[in-house]
């Protein structure tokens, strides 16, 4: 009397979905540790060129020397603001995927559950059958035993 649960395929689907979830929530980590390492690198950069650039200017610099390390300062700047973007647009990607693999697990949860509780519910009755059966067979012997002994 093994009754296959009824929302298998639904259970199986949200499962799937899960999973697809799980890949892209972990690439979407992946992309925003990426972008924070980026940042930190064009950071560790600029301040290396900015000392090397004060180191300069104390030796003293020409006009278009001075112009070259600011130059080149802005440019490092412009490129840690657009790195800072990246993380923070990063950082709400990962948080969007974080909250849809929450809700797939959740819902994948509930399936779970109610096949649990179905599979609970078959188990239940085939024990149910098989005692009723048991009792049958037993009483049948009784009688048969007991109209052996008249």
């Amino acid at each position: 009397m093994n009754k296959a649960f009824p929302l298998q395929s639904v259970l199986d689907l949200s499962q799937m979905k899960l999973e697809e979830a799980t890949r892209k929530l972990g690439e979407l980590i992946s992309g925003e540790q990426q972008a924070t390492q980026r940042l930190e690198l064009l950071a560790q950069y600029r301040d290396e060129y900015h000392a090397r650039f004060l180191a300069a200017a104390r030796e003293g610099l020409s006009r278009d020397q001075w112009r070259n390390y600011q130059s080149f300062l802005d440019r490092l700047d412009v490129a840690i603001g657009q790195a800072r973007e990246m993380v923070a647009q990063s950082h709400q990607l990962t948080a969007a995927g974080q909250q849809e693999w929450l809700e797939k697990r959740g819902r994948v949860k509930a399936f779970d559950t109610l096949a649990q509780r179905h599979q609970a519910r078959v188990v239940y009755a085939e024990n149910r059958m098989e005692q009723k059966d048991l009792d049958e067979h037993t009483s049948r012997r009784h009688l048969t035993d007991a109209k052996d002994d008249q």
